[in-house]
């Protein structure tokens, strides 16, 4: 259990606020198998190869990474997780939003209503044509790969499949982005959790709640560029410390 003495400063924060959205990165799901990109055992620390695979530009200009790309899809470590401790102290903290920057749906497999988790940067579940933007179930793409198809082309068009997520190049569901802007300008306390607040414009979601007078209580297991802006950041592993710092809340 995390021995931080600012953990009963960020509960006591938590407990009295009245509208709390939750902003979520990737270091709530490791302990869940899934790795994160920028950390000592990330995917793009040991392979940086790997980053041209999340590159808009690079995915669509060459078959090699498409290829390479659909075959890390098949064996993703997201088919199989399941939510750790981290996942299921948000369910209970019932948070008004959970803003997350996760493709891995775990927060609503946890139990978190699905009508409150905006998915900034998509989802693996789906696949989309990024010419005509259909859409299908990446299950039912992938075992188009499974039987041979390398580089699987969209049935309605023929044009360029990818993940339905967010890639570097590639611009934001505007929508889902204002939601998520109003969500936090709108809230007592902002909880970030495992997120390193490197990209944009999730990140800037600080600003917003911090400007609105909010207060911003940071969980993550490295510094970020907002630890500043932040009335509280507490360190340690999520898995231990979010159980420890939120209550249930009816």
């Amino acid at each position: 259990m995390t021995t931080d003495p600012r953990l009963d400063e960020a509960r006591s924060l938590v407990t009295g606020a009245g509208r709390i959205v939750a902003l979520t990165g990737a270091g709530i799901s490791t302990d869940s198998g899934i790795p994160d990109f920028r950390g000592p055992q990330g995917l793009w620390t040991r392979d940086p190869g790997a980053e041209k695979m999340s590159n808009l530009q690079a995915y669509q200009g060459s078959r090699e990474v498409r290829e390479r790309t659909w075959q890390a899809r098949l064996v993703h470590p997201g088919w199989d997780a399941a939510p750790n401790a981290a996942h299921y102290a948000l369910e209970r903290l019932s948070p008004t939003h959970i803003v997350t920057q996760n493709i891995d749906r775990l927060h609503q497999k946890a139990g978190s209503p699905p009508e409150r988790v905006l998915e900034l940067h998509g989802t693996m579940f789906e696949s989309v044509c990024l010419s005509c933007d259909d859409h299908r179930d990446m299950r039912s793409t992938l075992e188009r790969v499974r039987a041979g198809e390398t580089d699987p082309p969209c049935l309605v068009c023929g044009g360029i499949l990818k993940s339905a997520t967010v890639s570097f190049g590639q611009h934001l569901d505007q929508s889902l982005l204002r939601a998520a802007r109003a969500a936090v300008s709108e809230s007592d306390l902002l909880l970030v959790a495992g997120s390193s607040l490197s990209v944009q414009p999730a990140a800037s979601l600080v600003s917003v709640a911090s400007r609105a007078g909010a207060d911003v209580v940071i969980c993550n297991g490295s510094e970020t560029p907002y630890d500043a802006m932040a009335t509280v950041v507490i360190r340690g592993p999520l898995s231990e410390t979010l159980p420890a710092l939120t209550t249930p809340r009816i």
